[in-house]
């Protein structure tokens, strides 16, 4: 009957979006389409849809765009017989058929490994760009009542060091001539694109632009750093970083992230952006590591340093400070509630209880 009964810190989260004060009145009784469905935060926002419909009898239908029907059938393992969930298999990058009415899309699919967008740079704009186009074009033909485009705090670039926060009208550089830039740009694109739907279609768009979000539910082989630290923690392996760790930026708890899209796709003002983060969480790499090093002892780690020679190539972004300023989210009623040490603690019980599935 839960959504994730192999993992009770995930459900104990889905429970709690489910439970939150959100506004889940523009949601009762519509159809929901969620694309890039099982990647980490697609996949929450299902299974904490489905929360609510089990808790609270809703009646949300849930529509979950997958590419890959086998991996669905893993993520989603506890809903395959839910009788409000209905899997779509499809593709972004070609014109999505779905039956049916459809009132809400929140539109998450995409590349998201950094080593992926400086080997397959044209499939990261692509997938960006026309996935979204064709999106929006689905959006059109349902006459939705609301579309949220999943975009990032890379789209700002490298704004001033110096500044206090960085609001949604503040952009910094970016170089297009560099491979890793794909990703930022295409998502700079595709918000514009966003924009224009609006605009000329009437289509009513917003954009929720996530800070780097992880917690409970993040894959065990994710590449990402903070699943790297927590796999250090979990195998008693030190921290080997191959930068300076001098980026610094603020992040997201994932079941904030879900409640923050929710507060955004049913309140947020059409054709506009909302930055999405925990200004409490701002801290650099480098002291993120030393963080989770000091906040599990037994594990025994250290950080180390083992600096590549052009971590570019790696996928790694240029060293950035930047602290998203969410304000305008918070307007609309959204509050943060899980802080940095909490969100580490919660992964790695989360990934643990992974470690011991798969081996």
């Amino acid at each position: 009957m839960f959504e994730s009964a192999k993992d009770p810190v995930l459900q104990e989260d889905l429970e709690a979006v489910a439970n939150a004060n959100l506004p889940w009145e523009a949601f009762a009784g519509k159809s929901v389409l969620v694309t890039g469905a099982t990647g980490l935060i697609g996949s929450q926002v299902v299974k904490a849809l489905a929360c609510r419909n089990r808790l609270y009898h809703s009646g949300i239908r849930i529509l979950a765009l997958v590419r890959n029907e086998a991996k669905a059938k893993v993520v989603f393992a506890d809903l395959e017989n839910r009788p409000e969930i209905k899997f779509v298999v499809g593709d972004v990058n070609k014109p999505l058929l779905v039956q049916g009415s459809v009132d809400f899309i929140v539109h998450g699919a995409s590349v998201t490994s950094s080593k992926d967008f400086v080997t397959k740079p044209v499939e990261t704009i692509t997938t960006v760009l026309d996935g979204t186009r064709h999106a929006l074009e689905l959006a059109l033909e349902k006459t939705v009542k609301g579309f949220l485009f999943l975009s990032s705090l890379e789209v700002y670039g490298v704004t001033n060091p110096e500044s206090p926060s960085v609001c949604e009208s503040v952009f910094g550089y970016l170089d297009p001539m560099q491979v890793r830039s794909s990703y930022p740009e295409a998502k700079r694109l595709a918000e514009c694109l966003c924009a224009s739907y609006a605009r000329e279609f009437g289509v009513p768009v917003v954009v929720a632009r996530l800070s780097q979000t992880f917690g409970a539910g993040v894959a065990y082989d994710d590449g990402r750093v903070f699943a790297q630290f927590a796999r250090a923690v979990i195998e008693k392996k030190d921290i080997v970083l191959c930068t300076l760790g001098e980026t610094e930026r603020n992040y997201c708890y994932t079941a904030d992230a879900v409640t923050a899209i929710l507060w955004i796709l049913a309140k947020g003002k059409s054709g506009e952006a909302y930055n999405v983060a925990n200004k409490d969480t701002a801290i650099s790499i480098a002291d993120m590591a030393q963080l989770v090093a000091r906040a599990f002892p037994k594990s025994g780690i250290k950080v180390t340093f083992k600096i590549a020679k052009d971590a570019c190539t790696l996928g790694y972004n240029p060293t950035v400070k930047i602290r998203l300023n969410a304000e305008k989210l918070e307007a609309l009623g959204w509050v943060p509630n899980v802080g940095i040490r909490e969100m580490f603690h919660r992964l790695i019980q989360s990934m643990g209880l992974q470690k011991e599935n798969i081996f």
